[in-house]
């Protein structure tokens, strides 16, 4: 599976976020993804890296649970 490029993501829901790095769970080896809202209270979150690349329906189409913006300082 390949690296998750740090950067601005747009979830699927129209919130954006910032990838901070990929990380592995210290019990199960999972790799996960650590990012960070860039809204409300701007706090940090993790998600299997799995289900992050994962694609989800919406309306009957399939499209990524987070899309790829920007560099951080091309925000």
């Amino acid at each position: 599976m390949s690296t998750i490029k740090p950067g601005i993501y747009k979830h699927y829901k129209n919130k954006n976020y910032k990838v901070l790095c990929e990380a592995t769970h210290s019990e199960s080896g999972e790799t996960v993804v650590v990012y960070q809202c860039l809204y409300g209270d701007n706090s940090i979150w993790v998600r299997p890296k799995e289900m992050f690349l994962e694609l989800v329906a919406v309306d009957g189409i399939k499209i990524p649970r987070f899309a790829y913006v920007s560099a951080v300082d091309e925000k």
